[in-house]
C-alpha cells in the first residue's frame, strides 16, 4: 500500500496538485487532516493531538475520516512520527510520501529528517519520501543505487546523515571517488548529466535531494 501523509506545514510549501489525487490513501496529521477534508479528501487515517484545530474542525475530521486517533497528551515523538508508527504497524506499507514536513519551524524540519535514523524505521528507510514545491527527498541504505532525474528539478545533493564510508559518485556533473565521511555533511549543488545517475556507499544512511530554485 502507498500512503500519502499531509502534516501541518505551511501551505505555500505544499504542491497544489496533491489535492487532485482524491482517491489515494491519505493520512492527515493534526491540521493536515482538516486541509485534506477542505479539498474533499476523506483520509484513511487522521491522527494527532489536534492542538492546531478548532472544535468544529476536529468534529469534521472525525466525521469524514475512515479512522481518527485523537491523542491530546504529548508523547516523546512528534505527531508525524505518531502517524508513521501507526501506519507501519497496522498496514502493509510499500511507500510513504510525506507532505507539509518542510518550511516554517526549523526544529520540526530537523525532526522530520532525523527520525529516519531510529531503529524502528530501519525497514522503511528507502520507502519514505519527503516532497515539497522545491524538493524531493529520499533516503538510502548501503549499496549501489540508481537515480532518475525528475523533470522539474535541476540540482542534486547527497547528504550523509551518519558516518558513511566509500561514498562514490561516478557519473554526476561533479564526481567523487570513494570517500569517507565521519559526520553529517551536505554535498550540495551537484547535477545530473543525463536522465540517470548512480551512487554507492558502504555503511550508514545517505539522504538524496533533487531540488530547484
Amino acid at each position: 500500500m502507498k500512503v500519502k501523509i499531509l502534516t501541518g506545514g505551511p501551505d505555500d510549501c505544499i504542491p497544489n496538485e496533491i489535492y487532485d489525487y482524491k482517491s489515494d490513501n491519505w493520512c492527515g496529521v493534526d491540521i493536515g487532516a482538516s486541509k485534506l477534508i477542505e479539498h474533499d479528501i476523506n483520509p484513511l487515517l487522521s491522527i494527532g493531538d489536534f492542538d492546531s484545530s478548532t472544535a468544529r474542525e476536529l468534529e469534521l475530521v472525525r466525521l469524514k475520516s475512515k479512522k481518527t486517533i485523537y491523542k491530546p497528551l504529548k508523547d516523546d515523538i512528534t505527531d508525524t512520527e505518531l502517524a508513521l508508527r501507526y501506519l507501519i504497524t497496522n498496514y502493509e506499507i510499500d511507500q510513504i510520501e510525506l507532505y507539509g514536513a518542510t518550511g516554517g519551524r526549523l526544529d520540526q524540519l530537523l525532526a522530520n529528517i532525523f527520525f529516519i535514523l531510529k531503529p524502528c524505521y530501519q525497514n522503511y528507510v528507502e520507502k519514505i519520501q519527503i516532497i515539497d514545491k522545491w524538493n524531493k527527498i529520499k533516503f538510502f541504505l548501503p549499496g549501489s543505487h540508481q537515480l532518475e532525474k525528475d523533470n522539474d528539478m535541476k540540482y542534486l545533493a547527497f547528504v550523509p546523515l551518519t558516518q558513511v564510508k566509500e561514498l562514490e559518485l561516478p557519473d554526476e556533473k561533479y564526481t567523487l571517488n570513494k570517500t569517507n565521511f565521519m559526520a553529517p555533511v551536505s554535498l550540495s549543488s551537484n547535477e545530473f548529466i543525463g536522465k540517470n545517475a548512480s551512487f554507492s556507499f558502504r555503511n550508514g544512511v545517505v539522504m538524496v535531494i533533487q531540488s530547484k530554485d
